[in-house]
């Protein structure tokens, strides 16, 4: 009898997760993390680590969590595009830092990543560093 109780209590919490998947695979949603502390101090792997997750290995905007973003991420790839052919290189800076907010972002769903670089390394010109290396790599991958 306690066999066909286990079973039965399984095939319910069975279910129970498979419709809770099926819900979930409906509905993406971003899962926030701690971000973990890195030694990366050039641009092109600081953006794959941090910023490739939304906006793309390729830096068009089609990262593997884009879907669940209430805006899509822009492509960075045209920022001088969108700004005269000239790419700001300052106001960009800002953004990482959060000085400068992102209508697109809405309440801070894109993290800026001035407070998490700058409290990575007791060295606050480290973070400064690799928030300077990730604009340097934006320019760089501007479409011409």
């Amino acid at each position: 009898m306690k066999k066909f109780i286990i079973s039965e209590y399984l095939i319910l919490a069975l279910m129970a997760a498979l419709s809770c998947l099926a819900a979930n695979a409906q509905q993406p949603a971003v899962k926030k993390v701690r971000s973990a502390a890195t030694s990366l101090l050039d641009g092109k792997g600081l953006f794959q680590e941090y910023c490739a997750v939304c906006h793309g290995k390729d830096a068009k905007g089609a990262g593997p969590a884009a879907d669940a973003l209430k805006q899509h991420p822009s492509d960075l790839t045209q920022i001088s595009r969108r700004n005269n052919g000239k790419f700001p290189d300052v106001r960009i800076f800002a953004i990482l830092k959060g000085e400068q907010p992102v209508t697109a972002h809405g309440n801070a769903d894109m993290p800026t990543w001035g407070k998490t670089f700058s409290d990575m390394n007791v060295n606050l010109n480290v973070g400064q560093g690799r928030m300077h290396a990730l604009v340097m790599y934006l320019e760089e991958i501007q479409a011409k």
